[in-house]
């Protein structure tokens, strides 16, 4: 007979684990912030806006345990300045949720400053701000990528986001080949679409929740909820990609 504590796998938990997430003060980055605070996990997040870093972190600490700073990741000191920042409130880094971006749409449309600074938030950022997380990580550790299922259907219209997000797809699948051997995980979330202020003007809170609620688009929650599950596997677990879609089609 099958003893009652056989019956499931156990599940690691986040309770002081260290855990830097970029891009944390709004959306799907603030929503993972406030989850993995609220288990006992201790989050430093980053975001450009000073407004949004102190609402952000006045939810977390409603929770948990959090701090942060405002930083363009697009600048040249910015990784310099995060990461000094992060490690003097953390001691340490567990967990990297690399998510800041920025809208980015056609190549055709976008003037040249506008794109190379795309490129710098939504491809150069992920790497730089992966590779120096990964130079302070152990054995144990997790670095998890917050992608787009743009990479998947590759829609015309926003070449540029493609590009970036193709490009976190293979990233992520290469890397992860790296860094196994050092107990190093590599994840990538996919989100389809999700309510964030992303999304303005062209979609208003209004229109948002109407969407959620008809099942046509996902909450930032929800996203919260996959990266929470892929941070609690056996270490001899990987679960390395997700692709998180809406029940029914947004219109």
């Amino acid at each position: 007979m099958t003893e009652r504590n056989d019956a499931h796998t156990a599940q690691p938990g986040l309770s002081g684990r260290r855990v830097l997430v970029t891009g944390g003060t709004t959306g799907i980055g603030r929503a993972i912030a406030v989850l993995l605070a609220e288990q006992g996990a201790r989050v430093f997040i980053c975001g450009r806006d000073r407004a949004h870093l102190g609402d952000a972190l006045a939810r977390i600490r409603e929770v948990g345990e959090g701090d942060g700073i405002a930083v363009d990741l697009a600048q040249d000191d910015a990784i310099d300045r995060l990461f000094k920042a992060s490690d003097a409130y953390l001691g340490g880094l567990d967990i990297a949720i690399i998510n800041a971006a920025v809208p980015a749409d056609a190549l055709a449309e976008a003037p040249m400053d506008d794109l190379r600074y795309q490129i710098a938030v939504d491809f150069t950022a992920y790497l730089t701000t992966t590779k120096a997380a990964l130079d302070r990580m152990e054995a144990g550790s997790d670095v998890v990528l917050i992608g787009s299922m743009s990479a998947v259907s590759q829609r015309g219209g926003s070449s540029v986001y493609v590009a970036a997000k193709a490009g976190i797809q293979g990233f992520a699948h290469s890397l992860r080949q790296e860094m196994g051997e050092k107990d190093i995980k590599i994840g990538l979330i996919e989100p389809g679409f999700t309510g964030a202020d992303f999304q303005y003007p062209e979609i208003p809170p209004e229109k948002q929740r109407a969407l959620i609620h008809d099942a046509q688009m996902l909450r930032a929650e929800d996203i919260a909820v996959a990266t929470h599950f892929m941070l609690t596997q056996p270490r001899r677990t990987a679960v390395s990609h997700m692709r998180v879609e809406t029940r029914l089609s947004h219109p």
